[in-house]
């Protein structure tokens, strides 16, 4: 597979957070973020905001994932959550949260934000809901909610690999299955077991699970997209109907 070690180089890691980003990376309980950094983000998380449309009260906006650890890479993106309590708006609750969680898809789709390269991906999360991460880190307040622990589990690349060519095989057979006109529902039960793989994974290991990295490993190698990209084709496919021959 093309780029195979060089996607496995990058979950190697850092000595530091990146330098890029933060004052003192080297020291993460003393690491502030770059104010240029941070007034963008802020910027960026306004827009967004404005874009969801309503009277939203924000608690916090924090950023999270690799690049608020030592586990960032060129991969990584900048995973910027607007802190919302949900409760504000009483029975329509969950109502509001799907139509949050649309938003952000088409904000995202819609924008090609990137900051020193790496993309800024939106999410409206409510207060409530569990968030397994080891670093986070208010934008608002300019501190650590949840200060970034340098991981020293060494990772077995063996057993890693093995791991993720079974779940490509997977993948990659029950999409040539869909092509020869087999039930997409293949299709749907993959990607129902690859989410519940990695939400266990990180539930019991954070995030140097190998649940979380084979996910990881799928994402950058083009294999989650082409998964849903195939299920859409599929759809579309079902759902139409083809011109009517005319004799």
């Amino acid at each position: 597979m093309k780029n195979f070690n060089k996607i496995l180089d990058s979950f190697l890691i850092k000595d530091t957070l990146n330098p890029k980003i933060w004052e003192n990376p080297s020291n993460p309980a003393k690491a502030r973020m770059k104010y240029e950094v941070k007034s963008a983000l802020l910027r960026i998380a306004d827009e967004f905001i404005e874009y969801l449309g309503d009277d939203v009260f924000v608690d916090d906006i924090v950023l999270t994932g690799s690049l608020s650890n030592f586990n960032w890479s060129e991969y990584s993106d900048f995973d910027l959550h607007v802190l919302i309590d949900f409760s504000q708006y009483g029975k329509q609750s969950e109502l509001y949260k799907e139509l949050f969680d649309l938003k952000k898809q088409l904000f995202n789709d819609k924008h090609n934000i990137k900051i020193f390269g790496y993309d800024v991906e939106l999410y409206a999360q409510d207060i409530t809901e569990e968030h397994t991460a080891s670093g986070v880190y208010s934008v608002m307040d300019g501190e650590w909610v949840e200060v970034p622990n340098k991981m020293e589990k060494d990772v077995d690349r063996d057993l890693l690999k093995t791991k993720i060519k079974s779940w490509t095989k997977k993948i990659d057979n029950v999409i040539e299955q869909s092509k020869n006109g087999e039930d997409g529902k293949k299709l749907k039960d993959i990607k129902t077991k690859l989410k519940e793989y990695r939400k266990c994974g990180l539930e019991k290991g954070g995030e140097l699970a190998y649940e979380n990295l084979v996910f990881k490993f799928l994402r950058r190698s083009g294999h989650i997209e082409k998964l849903f990209n195939t299920q859409n084709k599929l759809t579309d496919k079902e759902l139409s109907i083809e011109r009517e021959n005319k004799f």
